[in-house]
C-alpha cells in the first residue's frame, strides 16, 4: 500500500469533493497533484533532512570527503549514483539533500552524480520496465542512467565549479565537528530539528512554485505529434523528443504508460525513453528549485551536459535495438 495514499484521498477530497471538479477536467486533475505533491514532497523534506542532519552529527566533513575519494576519483561518483537510484525522491526533494551533501563536505562532482540519478533511475520504473519490455531493456536504462550521472558528475566535479554554487549554501553552519564528542542525544535532536526548519523555509517557497507549474501541465503529452515528428526514420527524433519533454513535469513511474502508448504508436524505445529521462531529469519545474541552489552560470553547465548525456542515451538504444 502506498505510505501516502492517505494524502491521495484528502487530495482526492478536496479537489473532486469539496470543490466538485471533474476527475479528468484539467483544473480538477491540477489541483489534486498540486495538494498532493506539495504534502508528500514536504513530508519527505521533513524526514530526509532531519534524518540527515541528525546522522551528519556523528560524521564530520573530513570524515565524509576522506571516504567518498579514499579510493579513486570517481569512487564518490559511483557511490552516490548508486545512491541515487534507491533513493525514492523525485528531483524537488532532491535539492535539499543536494545541499546537505554540499554542507557535509561531499565533493560537488558526487553530489551531482547523485542530483542526476535520483530523479533520472527510479526503481519503479525500473520494476515496470521490466515487466513490460523485459531484463535487457530494463537493465540498459539503469546503466545508462548511472553511467550519466557518473560521467557528469565527474566533468562536472573536474571543473572546480563551487565558486557557482549560490553563497548561502556555503554559509549555512552544518555544526562543529570539534564538539562531535559532546553532544548529546538532545543536543543531537535539537539541533537537527533547527536545522531542518531554517532549509524547509529557504527551499520549499521553490518547491511550491515547481510543484505549481508541474500542475499545470501535469498528464499532458503531445503523443500523436511526437510520434509523427520523431518517429522512425528522423535522425534527430531524440533532439526533438527531449526538447519536447523538457517542458513537461511528472516522475519516471507516472511516465511509463506514457512511454509504452508512445512504443505502441511506433515511436522507436531509445527515442521514447529519451523523452522519458528528460520530463523526469530535465523538467522546468525541477530548474525553477535547483536556480534556488545553482547560479545562472552552473545551471547551464548541469543542463547542456545532462542533455548531451540523454541524447546519447537515446541513440545508443536506437542503435542497440536497431531501430
Amino acid at each position: 500500500m502506498d505510505p501516502f495514499y492517505p494524502v491521495q484521498v484528502l487530495a482526492d477530497f478536496v479537489a473532486y469533493g469539496l470543490f466538485n471538479l471533474g476527475k479528468t477536467s484539467l483544473w480538477g486533475s491540477a489541483l489534486d497533484f498540486f495538494i498532493y505533491d506539495s504534502i508528500k514532497i514536504l513530508v519527505l523534506l521533513l524526514a530526509i533532512i532531519f534524518l540527515v542532519s541528525y546522522l551528519r552529527s556523528f560524521l564530520s566533513p573530513e570524515k565524509t570527503r576522506k571516504f567518498l575519494t579514499k579510493r579513486f576519483t570517481v569512487f564518490g561518483n559511483i557511490l552516490a549514483a548508486l545512491f541515487g537510484i534507491i533513493t525514492p525522491f523525485c528531483s524537488c526533494s532532491a535539492v535539499p539533500l543536494f545541499i546537505g551533501f554540499v554542507e557535509s563536505g561531499v565533493p560537488l562532482g558526487a553530489t551531482f552524480s547523485y542530483l542526476i540519478s535520483a530523479p533520472m533511475v527510479n526503481e519503479v520504473a525500473l520494476v515496470m520496465l521490466f515487466g513490460l519490455f523485459g531484463f535487457s531493456v530494463a537493465f540498459l536504462y539503469a546503466l545508462s542512467g548511472v553511467t550519466i550521472a557518473v560521467l557528469v558528475g565527474y566533468i562536472m566535479g573536474r571543473m572546480h565549479l563551487e565558486p557557482l554554487v549560490e553563497d548561502y549554501v556555503w554559509k549555512i553552519k552544518a555544526g562543529d565537528s570539534s564538539k562531535e564528542q559532546e553532544l548529546t542525544t538532545k543536543d543531537r535532536i535539537n539541533d537537527a530539528y533547527l536545522y531542518t526548519l531554517d532549509l524547509i523555509k529557504k527551499v520549499y517557497p521553490f518547491v511550491l512554485l515547481g510543484v505549481g507549474i508541474g500542475a499545470l501541465i501535469h498528464g499532458y503529452a503531445p503523443s500523436n505529434a511526437l510520434t509523427k515528428i520523431a518517429g522512425k526514420g528522423n535522425i534527430i527524433a531524440v533532439p526533438i523528443a527531449v526538447l519536447i519533454g523538457v517542458p513537461l513535469y511528472s516522475n519516471s513511474a507516472g511516465t511509463i504508460p506514457i512511454i509504452q502508448a508512445l512504443i505502441s504508436k511506433g515511436l522507436p524505445l531509445g527515442t521514447a525513453l529519451a523523452f522519458m529521462m528528460s520530463v523526469t531529469a530535465l523538467s522546468f519545474p525541477e530548474m525553477v528549485i535547483l536556480r534556488k541552489v545553482l547560479k545562472p552560470k552552473l545551471l547551464g553547465i548541469y543542463i547542456a551536459i545532462l542533455v548531451a548525456g540523454i541524447i546519447f542515451t537515446g541513440y545508443l538504444f536506437n542503435f542497440v535495438l536497431n531501430q
